[in-house]
């Protein structure tokens, strides 16, 4: 077992882990964060994607102890007083879900690469999403939701 610190949606989280279990798997069991959702578990389909320094990653296929001392914003710190976030209002303003399942890996790395790119554009935006997989939904609407979202974004 090893100890582990992470600040987690702002808040110091410690615990003993194997060291072989997965991120997601320690924010989901450990720590009773199952808005990360795990589809694939191969890093595939995008549906754990979580922000870590900044960074949107898959973390079914990052070991918990790699995140130790880092930061680590879960879909659950994006919206903690349950008041949506731009780009969430947009999502939800554009219909982009349908199941829900996706949504969170979505959501993140949507939220990581508006913050580094918030005047993207569709073609880039599209990009920056093909990782993810979402299969109820044709993609427009959810293309549509952030780009919505960049644009309230940038307006206000």
């Amino acid at each position: 077992m090893v100890d582990i610190t992470v600040s987690v949606n702002g808040a110091a989280r410690a615990g003993s882990v194997e060291a072989r279990k997965t991120l997601a798997d320690f924010l989901r069991d450990d720590l009773d964060l199952t808005g990360t959702h795990l589809g694939c578990e191969h890093g595939v389909c995008g549906a754990c994607t979580v922000i870590v320094d900044g960074r949107a990653v898959r973390s079914c296929l990052m070991l918990a102890v790699q995140a130790a001392g880092s930061e680590v914003t879960t879909i659950e710190g994006l919206a903690p007083d349950g008041e949506l976030g731009t780009l969430q209002q947009a999502m939800a303003d554009s219909h982009s879900f349908q199941c829900g399942f996706c949504t969170p890996g979505f959501v993140m790395q949507a939220t990581a690469f508006l913050d580094a790119h918030p005047d993207a554009e569709e073609r880039e935006i599209r990009e920056a999403l093909s990782g993810n997989i979402c299969r109820c939904t044709g993609y427009q609407s959810i293309i549509d939701g952030v780009l919505l979202a960049a644009r309230r974004s940038r307006e206000a």
